[in-house]
């Protein structure tokens, strides 16, 4: 049996025990996907990386959440990036990943936040009931009718494919939910991996809108900050004229009086909060315009080993 490497590294955000935990194996050359997946579920993050060596890029990533594999994951990736950056195997500047999706480019600042180029978008409107997506999150139709005639129903992707749904207030962000098979059943309907849940009304003066991401369908009931969905959700808003400087929503509040949220504008950089409703708060920048890049930075929170049975054993993982 093989001791490998493992480290869980926090990312967006710089304080340990906040943001997005991400598993990362720094040394995963040699693994089987059997042996990964093995791996990923005994560590039980959303996700968990396994840097490889690469013979198109500088290095390669495989994610893992602790059921099954998926193409991209931005946590993972500013994570096992700040994670490289911390060690000095890697400096400042642009270099380039492989992953399942393509060939990324990553750009590190010299003060360690991370910037991970997104595919190139692609946004589709869906045809789904209101009644019945705001069945699946648990919260009120009415939060979702109040903003559709300017922003829709509508599945982003960035990388990973999410149904974006966005609500009057932070309160019908926070007071979610959700039936989890019924938003699993829900994505699939509309070729989605999850759904990202969010609204302009936030915590921070400085922030563009609060979300929250729920991803069933890949083991992962609420992911505390994602940033495949950062991007996509930076996507469906430049899409659909929300980053012009003339958007606003009419939000219905419970009381049934009408509130004007202004949309925050800028095409230089969104600043996304994620994470408050699990006690994991974290912050994701966007830029958007001729691509999509989401970014942040990351600290490492555990450092450890693990001892990995063979390839054809069906032992459990010891720790």
């Amino acid at each position: 049996m093989e001791t490998i490497r493992v480290l869980q590294v926090d990312a967006f955000t710089t304080e340990p025990l906040t943001g997005n935990p991400a598993g990362v194996v720094p040394d995963a050359n040699g693994l089987t996907a059997d042996q990964m997946q093995r791996v990923a579920r005994e560590l039980n993050l959303s996700e968990t990386a396994f840097l490889l060596e690469s013979d198109v890029a500088d290095r390669r990533l495989r994610y893992f959440t602790p059921t099954t594999e998926v193409d991209l994951c931005g946590h993972a990736t500013i994570g096992s990036l700040a994670f490289l950056a911390d060690e000095g195997r890697i400096d400042p500047g642009t270099s380039t990943l492989e992953t399942n999706v393509g060939v990324l480019e990553i750009d590190l600042e010299a003060d360690g936040t991370v910037w991970m180029t997104q595919e190139r978008p692609t946004i589709r409107e869906v045809d789904l009931e209101y009644g019945r997506v705001a069945g699946a999150l648990g919260i009120d139709q009415s939060a979702l009718e109040a903003v559709g005639v300017k922003l829709p129903l509508a599945v982003s992707s960035t990388g990973l494919p999410f149904l974006m749904t966005p609500v009057a207030y932070l309160s019908n962000v926070g007071d979610a939910d959700p039936d989890l098979a019924a938003v699993e059943a829900l994505s699939a309907d509309v070729d989605a991996i999850g759904v990202y849940l969010f609204s302009f009304d936030t915590l921070e003066a400085s922030s563009t809108l609060h979300g929250r991401a729920f991803v069933p369908a890949a083991g992962v009931p609420e992911d505390p900050v994602t940033g495949t969905a950062s991007g996509a959700v930076g996507a469906y808003l430049e899409w659909f004229g929300a980053l012009d400087g003339s958007t606003t929503v009419d939000a219905h509040s419970p009381d049934e009086t009408v509130r004007a949220i202004d949309v925050p504008a800028s095409h230089d950089e969104l600043q996304l909060e994620q994470g408050h409703f699990v006690d994991r708060p974290g912050t994701v920048r966007v830029r958007t315009g001729d691509e999509v890049r989401v970014g942040g930075r990351g600290v490492v929170a555990l450092d450890g080993q693990l001892v990995v049975p063979e390839a054809e054993d069906d032992d459990i993982l010891e720790v």
